[in-house]
Protein backbone atom coordinates (compact mmCIF):
# COMPACT_ATOMS: atom_id res chain seq x y z
CA UNK A 1 0.00 0.00 0.00
CA UNK A 2 1.62 3.23 -1.12
CA UNK A 3 -0.09 4.89 1.96
CA UNK A 4 0.92 3.75 5.11
CA UNK A 5 -1.05 4.23 8.49
CA UNK A 6 0.21 3.39 12.47
CA UNK A 7 -2.15 4.25 15.07
CA UNK A 8 0.17 6.09 18.32
CA UNK A 9 -1.92 6.50 21.42
CA UNK A 10 -4.40 9.75 20.30
CA UNK A 11 -2.18 10.22 17.12
CA UNK A 12 -2.82 8.85 13.72
CA UNK A 13 0.34 8.62 11.52
CA UNK A 14 -0.22 8.90 7.44
CA UNK A 15 3.18 7.83 5.22
CA UNK A 16 3.43 9.00 1.64
CA UNK A 17 5.21 5.79 0.67
CA UNK A 18 6.76 5.19 -2.29
CA UNK A 19 10.63 4.82 -1.83
CA UNK A 20 11.92 3.56 -5.48
CA UNK A 21 10.75 7.04 -6.93
CA UNK A 22 11.04 9.49 -4.04
CA UNK A 23 7.30 9.54 -2.65
CA UNK A 24 6.34 10.42 -6.19
CA UNK A 25 2.72 11.20 -6.58
CA UNK A 26 -0.01 8.80 -8.06
CA UNK A 27 -3.36 8.22 -7.71
CA UNK A 28 -3.43 5.67 -5.23
CA UNK A 29 -1.68 8.50 -2.96
CA UNK A 30 -5.59 10.10 -3.06
CA UNK A 31 -7.12 6.95 -2.82
CA UNK A 32 -4.63 6.12 0.50
CA UNK A 33 -5.18 9.79 2.19
CA UNK A 34 -9.11 9.43 1.45
CA UNK A 35 -9.31 5.91 2.95
CA UNK A 36 -6.82 6.64 6.03
CA UNK A 37 -8.34 9.79 6.69
CA UNK A 38 -11.69 9.96 6.67
CA UNK A 39 -11.24 6.89 9.15
CA UNK A 40 -9.53 8.86 11.29
CA UNK A 41 -12.14 11.47 10.86
CA UNK A 42 -15.08 8.43 12.53
CA UNK A 43 -12.70 6.92 15.25
CA UNK A 44 -12.62 9.20 18.17
CA UNK A 45 -10.11 8.05 20.08
CA UNK A 46 -8.17 9.92 17.09
CA UNK A 47 -7.27 13.52 18.29
CA UNK A 48 -4.75 14.49 16.12
CA UNK A 49 -3.19 13.19 12.51
CA UNK A 50 0.48 13.13 11.33
CA UNK A 51 1.09 13.55 7.76
CA UNK A 52 4.34 12.58 6.75
CA UNK A 53 6.86 10.80 3.77
CA UNK A 54 8.74 7.64 3.66
CA UNK A 55 11.95 8.46 4.83
CA UNK A 56 13.65 5.86 2.76
CA UNK A 57 12.61 7.71 0.05
CA UNK A 58 14.88 10.61 0.65
CA UNK A 59 12.09 13.24 0.00
CA UNK A 60 8.51 14.32 1.60
CA UNK A 61 7.39 13.85 -1.88
CA UNK A 62 8.85 14.51 -5.15
CA UNK A 63 5.44 15.77 -7.20
CA UNK A 64 4.15 14.19 -9.57
CA UNK A 65 5.57 11.42 -12.05
CA UNK A 66 6.86 13.45 -14.84
CA UNK A 67 8.00 10.18 -16.69
CA UNK A 68 4.65 8.79 -17.23
CA UNK A 69 3.96 10.90 -20.87
CA UNK A 70 0.16 10.90 -19.39
CA UNK A 71 0.89 13.34 -16.61
CA UNK A 72 -0.41 16.46 -16.72
CA UNK A 73 -2.76 15.53 -19.86
CA UNK A 74 -6.18 15.97 -20.91
CA UNK A 75 -8.05 13.44 -23.59
CA UNK A 76 -10.49 16.12 -24.73
CA UNK A 77 -12.97 18.66 -22.55
CA UNK A 78 -15.64 16.32 -22.00
CA UNK A 79 -13.60 13.87 -20.46
CA UNK A 80 -12.33 16.84 -17.75
CA UNK A 81 -15.34 18.31 -17.26
CA UNK A 82 -16.99 14.77 -16.41
CA UNK A 83 -14.62 14.36 -13.99
CA UNK A 84 -14.32 17.54 -12.23
CA UNK A 85 -16.52 15.90 -9.38
CA UNK A 86 -14.71 13.28 -8.83
CA UNK A 87 -11.74 15.46 -8.11
CA UNK A 88 -13.43 16.78 -5.02
CA UNK A 89 -12.29 13.80 -3.71
CA UNK A 90 -8.77 14.38 -3.74
CA UNK A 91 -6.08 14.60 -1.33
CA UNK A 92 -6.80 18.32 -0.96
CA UNK A 93 -9.92 18.61 -0.38
CA UNK A 94 -10.04 15.58 2.05
CA UNK A 95 -7.11 17.12 3.98
CA UNK A 96 -8.48 20.61 4.12
CA UNK A 97 -11.89 19.63 5.14
CA UNK A 98 -10.40 17.19 7.98
CA UNK A 99 -12.20 18.92 11.40
CA UNK A 100 -9.16 17.70 13.61
CA UNK A 101 -5.45 19.09 13.87
CA UNK A 102 -3.20 17.83 10.88
CA UNK A 103 0.90 18.66 11.45
CA UNK A 104 3.00 18.04 8.39
CA UNK A 105 6.52 16.31 9.12
CA UNK A 106 8.55 17.35 5.84
CA UNK A 107 11.33 15.69 5.82
CA UNK A 108 12.93 16.40 2.61
CA UNK A 109 12.40 17.77 -0.87
CA UNK A 110 8.60 18.95 -0.91
CA UNK A 111 7.98 19.77 -4.60
CA UNK A 112 4.87 20.54 -6.75
CA UNK A 113 1.76 18.39 -5.87
CA UNK A 114 3.89 17.27 -2.79
CA UNK A 115 4.61 20.64 -2.05
CA UNK A 116 0.79 21.97 -2.57
CA UNK A 117 -0.39 19.29 -0.15
CA UNK A 118 1.87 20.22 2.97
CA UNK A 119 -0.19 23.90 2.24
CA UNK A 120 -3.72 21.85 3.63
CA UNK A 121 -1.98 20.94 6.81
CA UNK A 122 -2.09 23.01 9.93
CA UNK A 123 1.10 23.16 11.68
CA UNK A 124 5.03 22.01 10.10
CA UNK A 125 7.86 20.39 11.15
CA UNK A 126 10.34 20.74 9.17
CA UNK A 127 13.97 18.73 8.54
CA UNK A 128 16.98 21.16 8.22
CA UNK A 129 17.20 19.42 4.91
CA UNK A 130 13.42 20.20 3.87
CA UNK A 131 13.19 22.02 0.56
CA UNK A 132 9.91 23.51 -1.16
CA UNK A 133 9.34 24.19 -4.83
CA UNK A 134 6.31 24.89 -7.53
CA UNK A 135 8.15 24.14 -10.71
CA UNK A 136 4.89 24.01 -12.41
CA UNK A 137 4.88 27.38 -14.29
CA UNK A 138 7.96 26.36 -15.62
CA UNK A 139 6.58 23.48 -17.20
CA UNK A 140 3.75 25.09 -18.81
CA UNK A 141 0.88 24.54 -16.16
CA UNK A 142 0.23 26.24 -12.53
CA UNK A 143 0.11 24.79 -8.87
CA UNK A 144 -3.39 23.53 -8.99
CA UNK A 145 -6.23 22.87 -6.60
CA UNK A 146 -5.58 26.17 -5.27
CA UNK A 147 -1.85 26.03 -4.45
CA UNK A 148 -0.92 29.65 -4.77
CA UNK A 149 -4.10 31.33 -2.31
CA UNK A 150 -3.37 28.31 0.19
CA UNK A 151 -0.04 29.33 0.04
CA UNK A 152 -0.56 33.06 0.29
CA UNK A 153 -2.77 32.08 3.43
CA UNK A 154 0.27 30.63 5.09
CA UNK A 155 3.11 33.50 3.78
CA UNK A 156 1.06 36.67 2.34
CA UNK A 157 0.57 37.55 -1.35
CA UNK A 158 4.45 38.36 -1.97
CA UNK A 159 6.10 35.23 -0.56
CA UNK A 160 3.61 33.26 -2.54
CA UNK A 161 3.85 34.50 -5.85
CA UNK A 162 7.40 34.18 -5.43
CA UNK A 163 7.27 30.75 -4.98
CA UNK A 164 4.22 30.62 -7.49
CA UNK A 165 6.79 31.37 -9.84
CA UNK A 166 9.59 28.82 -9.39
CA UNK A 167 11.53 30.28 -6.70
CA UNK A 168 12.40 27.41 -4.13
CA UNK A 169 12.76 27.81 -0.15
CA UNK A 170 14.55 25.86 2.61
CA UNK A 171 13.45 24.89 5.93
CA UNK A 172 15.05 27.96 7.57
CA UNK A 173 13.72 30.11 5.10
CA UNK A 174 9.97 28.45 5.63
CA UNK A 175 10.19 28.91 9.23
CA UNK A 176 11.11 32.68 8.92
CA UNK A 177 7.90 33.51 6.42
CA UNK A 178 5.64 31.47 8.41
CA UNK A 179 5.46 28.69 6.40
CA UNK A 180 7.10 26.14 8.90
CA UNK A 181 6.33 26.50 12.89
CA UNK A 182 9.56 24.21 13.50
CA UNK A 183 12.55 23.31 12.10
CA UNK A 184 14.72 20.50 13.53
CA UNK A 185 17.96 18.25 12.98
CA UNK A 186 16.70 15.80 10.59
CA UNK A 187 17.27 12.46 12.55
CA UNK A 188 14.73 14.60 15.21
CA UNK A 189 11.58 15.65 12.68
CA UNK A 190 9.56 13.12 13.53
CA UNK A 191 10.40 12.93 17.17
CA UNK A 192 9.33 16.60 17.07
CA UNK A 193 6.65 16.32 15.09
CA UNK A 194 5.12 13.80 17.57
CA UNK A 195 5.75 15.60 20.44
CA UNK A 196 4.04 18.61 19.02
CA UNK A 197 0.98 15.73 18.46
CA UNK A 198 1.31 14.76 21.85
CA UNK A 199 0.28 18.26 23.01
CA UNK A 200 -2.62 18.84 20.20
CA UNK A 201 -3.87 14.81 21.22
CA UNK A 202 -3.60 16.20 25.17
CA UNK A 203 -5.73 19.38 24.93
CA UNK A 204 -9.94 19.07 24.69
CA UNK A 205 -10.59 17.53 21.20
CA UNK A 206 -14.06 19.49 20.51
CA UNK A 207 -12.12 22.91 21.45
CA UNK A 208 -9.47 22.03 19.63
CA UNK A 209 -11.61 20.90 16.92
CA UNK A 210 -13.54 24.12 16.98
CA UNK A 211 -10.60 25.88 17.34
CA UNK A 212 -9.65 24.81 14.08
CA UNK A 213 -13.02 25.25 12.13
CA UNK A 214 -12.72 28.94 13.54
CA UNK A 215 -9.07 29.86 12.31
CA UNK A 216 -10.08 27.84 8.69
CA UNK A 217 -13.74 29.21 8.44
CA UNK A 218 -13.11 32.38 10.04
CA UNK A 219 -10.55 33.52 6.62
CA UNK A 220 -13.42 33.03 4.70
CA UNK A 221 -15.36 35.19 6.13
CA UNK A 222 -15.15 38.85 4.62
CA UNK A 223 -15.34 40.90 7.61
CA UNK A 224 -14.23 40.68 11.55
CA UNK A 225 -17.39 41.33 13.18
CA UNK A 226 -19.27 38.27 11.45
CA UNK A 227 -16.32 35.58 12.24
CA UNK A 228 -16.78 36.84 15.55
CA UNK A 229 -20.74 36.67 15.80
CA UNK A 230 -20.09 32.75 14.63
CA UNK A 231 -17.79 32.37 16.80
CA UNK A 232 -19.90 33.02 19.89
CA UNK A 233 -22.14 30.04 19.23
CA UNK A 234 -19.04 27.75 19.00
CA UNK A 235 -17.74 29.23 22.14
CA UNK A 236 -21.27 28.98 23.77
CA UNK A 237 -21.79 25.48 22.62
CA UNK A 238 -18.19 24.34 24.23
CA UNK A 239 -19.04 25.91 27.75
CA UNK A 240 -21.89 23.04 27.48
CA UNK A 241 -18.91 20.15 27.17
CA UNK A 242 -18.25 18.13 30.19
CA UNK A 243 -14.61 18.53 28.79
CA UNK A 244 -15.00 22.54 29.72
CA UNK A 245 -16.25 21.59 33.06
CA UNK A 246 -13.09 19.42 33.72
CA UNK A 247 -10.44 21.63 32.81
CA UNK A 248 -11.97 24.34 34.83
CA UNK A 249 -11.87 22.01 37.59
CA UNK A 250 -8.35 20.47 37.04
CA UNK A 251 -7.17 24.01 37.22
CA UNK A 252 -9.24 24.84 40.51
CA UNK A 253 -7.84 21.81 41.83
CA UNK A 254 -4.23 22.10 40.52
CA UNK A 255 -4.37 18.46 38.97
CA UNK A 256 -4.11 17.09 35.14
CA UNK A 257 -7.10 16.94 33.23
CA UNK A 258 -8.74 13.85 31.88
CA UNK A 259 -10.15 14.48 28.29
CA UNK A 260 -12.85 12.66 27.05
CA UNK A 261 -14.32 14.39 23.85
CA UNK A 262 -17.59 15.14 25.64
Amino acid sequence: MPVTYEKRDHIGVVTLSRPGARNAWGPDFNEGIAKHFEAMEDDDDIRCAILTGDEAAGAFSAGANLKDPKTHTQESPATFIKSVAKRRNRAFEILGNFPKPVIGAVNGYAVGIGCIVTFCCDLLVASEKAEWRLPQVALGILPAYGGATRLARWVGRGNAMRMTLGFPIGAEEAHRIGLAQWVVPHAKVMDKALEVAAHVASLPPLAARLSKESLIRGLDIPNLADASLVDLYRFATLELTEDKAEGHAAWREKRKPTFRGR
